[in-house]
Formats: structure tokens, C-alpha cells, sequence
């Protein structure tokens, strides 16, 4: 019994090791921008919808397509006469003479029919013909627009979540400069060199730093959980982002001479395969006075007898090959207002085209302009940043030496404070609209995260 419980307990032991190992393998494999993108590409719940969406239209093709191989049946009725059926014959003894009124048939037949039908031409199975191509490129430019739409949006949640942690860790830096710089204080306050104020004052603006510590701290988690979200990752494992700062800085910069390319745009792609498949559809109306042709063949195997326990004594087999042909003669005009309706839709479709074409330009245009703007803005407050940080080392050393009041710190320290916040959120949306832009453009490469993907290890 000892053993049959030590052996019980290694065992769960090592059930907890393995799942904390995945855990700590699975977190370990989510650092960078590529990461993340790549396991949301196989693992957003949204993206896992389009590819059952895609598989539900491949097998859909395939049904239809099914209908071009010989279609093969088997069939068996047996039936009782509770009553014979009666037929009229001539008295062929008396030709002139009144007919004879005649039961036919017998009490129990059974049959057993062998089918084979093979489609020659029919409009239905040429429709799927000729479109199984653009059907499969419509489902595939959609999940290729679904996935551009999860790369912004991770890569954004991303982006924000490195901002968030970077304002932490300013948060702490400025809870370490002003507790310096209350140490400072107090020791001047304690030397007679300055009054109670000073330390006051020091001892409020850490209190307030603390407190806006943990509010920062809560944004940040906000933050983690929505990228989550967004990648479809687990909710009860973590993974800790590795990000460069000068990184994301050399990351801010595009070409803003590259030339709009309408057809660069998933969704004006999307538009024209549309359009092909109208006018398949407009085709398929138009064959509408084609017949339907179809080769079969049957073998019936027939059982007849009066006494049921010899129905199937003897056979009776029959069989016949063919080919049938049906033909529409009129359908009140519908052929014709199913063409014009068809020849309709296409012209609308080009409509849209042109519509598409004037919006991506504007989208162009708003996110070229943000683009530029936020790029000013966050050279501006870089350039910011470094003059702020100065003026609060100089002051900070000009306290020490007797030479500035300690409210002159504060109010560097704060506006130290405010230059570093200012330019991470500048930073943040100028990455965020250069996302804008790259997308307005069509610019956003699918492929170069599907590796990402297909390496990412599994929860």
C-alpha cells in the first residue's frame, strides 16, 4: 500500500511539473511584436472562425462538384394488394361482344432497383465548375483580410503595452528621484538651512507619485489582458514583453514617397473576385435555355407470386440504358429578368469599385496626414524630453548648492515627469498611424508573420 501511494504521488507530482513546464515554455516563447502576431494568427478566436469558414466552403465545392461523377443508387420496395387492381380487355372469342372486366396482376411483388445516372451537361454543375476558382480566392482574400485586421489590432495592443510599462518604470524612477530628493530636504530641514516647507512639500509629491504608481500599474495589467484578448492566449498565463524603447524609436519611420496602389488593398481584391463570380452568374442565367442531359441505366430485379413465403422464389430481371434530356420551353420571361438582374449586380459592382477607389484614398490622405502630424509631435516632445531632463539635473544640483529653492525642483520634476509621459504617448501614436497608414496602403505582409505562426508553440 506504501508503494501503490508513493507511485500515486510521483505521478501527480509529475502531472504538476509538465503543465508547469508548458506554462513556463509557453510564456518564455512570447516576447517580441513577431510573437505575438504570430501566435494570434493561429490562435484568435475570430481567425479560427474564418478558417472553419474557408474548410465549410472547400467541402461546399466539393459537393457541388460531386455531381459530375455517376451517381449510383440502390432501391427496394415490396408491396401487398389488399385488392386486386382490375383492367378491361376485349373478348377476344367475341370481338363484337361486351368487354371483359379482368384482375391483373399478382398479390406480392417486390422489386429491387440497380441505378447508375451519369450527368453529361447541366447548368448548375458548369456554374460550380467555373467559379470553384474564385470561390476558393474569395474565402482566402477574406481570411487575408481578417488577418491584416488582427495584426493592426495586436500590434497596437502591443505598442500600448509597452508604453504602459515604460510608464511604470518612469513611475518608479520619479518615486526614486523624489525620495532623493526628500531625503535631501529633510537633511537641509534638520541642518537649519531651510524650514519644515520644503520637506512638506517633497513628502506630498511622493505621496502623489506612489499614488499615480498604482494607477499606472493598473493600466498596464488592462492593457496585458486586451492584447490577450486579441491574441486568443490563455487567461490564467502570463508572458512578460521584452521592448526597446530605441528600438521602437527607429520603428516610427516610412516612406511617405511610396505611391498609392489601389489594388494592393485586400479589400479592393475582394471587390473584383466579387465581380468575377456576378458574372459567372450572369453566364449561368444566360444558359437557362441549355437542356439537361444525363446518361443512366438501371437493372431491376422483379419478385412476383400470390403466396408471400414464395415471393422471392423467382426472379424476373429487367434492364434498360438511356439518355435523358430536359428542356425548358417557357418560363415567363424569368431567364430574361434573371439576365438583367445579373447585368445589374455587375454594374453596381463596378460602382462599388469606383467607390472603393475614392475611399481608400481618402483613408490615405487622413492616415497619411496623422501620420506626418504625430511624427512632428513626436520629434517635438523628444526634443522636449532631453531639455526637461536638463533643466532638472541642473536644478537638482543648484538645490543642493544653496543656489535654487526647492520649489524650483518640484516644478522641474514635474514637468520632467510630463515631457517623459507626452513622449510616450507620442510615440505610441505615431507607431499607431504608421499601422494606419501601412493598412491604408495595403502594405501590411501576412507572410512575413506566418512563419511567426506556424513556430508558435502551442498552449
Amino acid at each position: 500500500m506504501r508503494a501503490i501511494a508513493l507511485l500515486i504521488g510521483l505521478e501527480f507530482f509529475s502531472a504538476i511539473f509538465v503543465v508547469h513546464a508548458s506554462s513556463q515554455s509557453l510564456s518564455s516563447s512570447i516576447q517580441t511584436l513577431n510573437d505575438c502576431v504570430g501566435y494570434a494568427l493561429s490562435h484568435s478566436p475570430d481567425l479560427q472562425q474564418s478558417y472553419l469558414n474557408r474548410d465549410i466552403t472547400l467541402h461546399t465545392i466539393r459537393s457541388k462538384l460531386a455531381d459530375w461523377y455517376p451517381q449510383i443508387g440502390l432501391s427496394f420496395d415490396l408491396q401487398h394488394y389488399l385488392q386486386l387492381p382490375t383492367s378491361v380487355f376485349p373478348d377476344f372469342t367475341n370481338p363484337n361482344g361486351p368487354k371483359r372486366e379482368v384482375k391483373v396482376g399478382v398479390t406480392n411483388s417486390s422489386t429491387l432497383t440497380f441505378s447508375v445516372n451519369q450527368t453529361l451537361f447541366n447548368r448548375d454543375v458548369m456554374l460550380a465548375a467555373r467559379s470553384a476558382g474564385d470561390v476558393k480566392k474569395q474565402t482566402a482574400q477574406s481570411i487575408v483580410e481578417d488577418q491584416i485586421n488582427t495584426i493592426v489590432n495586436v500590434s497596437k495592443a502591443y505598442y500600448n503595452v509597452l508604453i504602459a510599462q515604460r510608464q511604470l518604470d518612469i513611475a518608479e524612477e520619479d518615486i526614486l528621484r523624489l525620495r532623493k530628493s526628500m531625503e535631501d530636504a529633510y537633511a537641509q530641514y534638520q541642518s537649519g538651512l531651510v524650514d519644515k516647507t520644503d520637506y512638506e512639500r517633497a513628502k506630498i509629491a511622493l505621496n502623489n507619485a506612489v499614488a499615480n504608481r498604482q494607477a499606472v500599474a493598473q493600466q498596464v495589467k488592462v492593457a496585458y489582458v486586451y492584447l490577450k484578448q486579441l491574441m486568443g492566449f490563455p487567461a490564467d498565463s502570463s508572458f512578460e514583453l521584452a521592448y526597446d524603447t530605441s528600438q521602437m524609436d527607429r520603428n516610427v519611420w516610412f516612406d511617405t514617397t511610396q505611391v498609392l496602389q489601389y489594388a494592393n488593398r485586400i479589400e479592393y481584391q475582394l471587390l473584383q473576385t466579387n465581380r468575377r463570380l456576378l458574372v459567372d452568374e450572369w453566364q449561368y442565367n444566360k444558359w437557362s435555355l441549355l437542356p439537361s442531359v444525363s446518361a443512366f441505366y438501371n437493372y431491376n430485379l422483379a419478385y412476383l407470386n400470390d403466396e408471400f413465403s414464395k415471393v422471392y422464389s423467382r426472379s424476373f430481371p429487367n434492364s434498360l440504358v438511356g439518355i435523358q434530356l430536359s428542356l425548358p420551353i417557357f418560363q415567363g420571361t424569368k431567364r430574361l429578368q434573371n439576365i438583367a438582374i445579373s447585368k445589374l449586380e455587375i454594374q453596381q459592382t463596378d460602382l462599388a469599385l469606383l467607390a472603393l477607389q475614392h475611399q481608400i484614398r481618402t483613408e490615405y490622405e487622413q492616415a497619411l496626414a496623422n501620420y506626418k502630424s504625430n511624427l512632428y509631435t513626436w520629434q517635438t516632445l523628444k526634443e522636449n524630453l532631453a531639455m526637461a531632463r536638463d533643466v532638472y539635473e541642473t536644478l537638482s544640483l543648484q538645490y543642493q548648492a544653496g543656489v535654487k529653492t526647492y520649489l524650483d525642483v518640484i516644478t522641474a520634476e514635474t514637468d520632467l515627469r510630463t515631457a517623459e509621459f507626452n513622449y510616450l504617448n507620442a510615440l505610441l501614436q505615431v507607431l499607431s498611424s504608421k499601422l494606419d497608414l501601412e493598412k491604408a496602403m495595403g502594405l501590411i505582409d501576412v507572410a512575413s508573420y506566418a512563419s511567426s505562426a506556424t513556430s508558435s508553440v502551442q498552449p
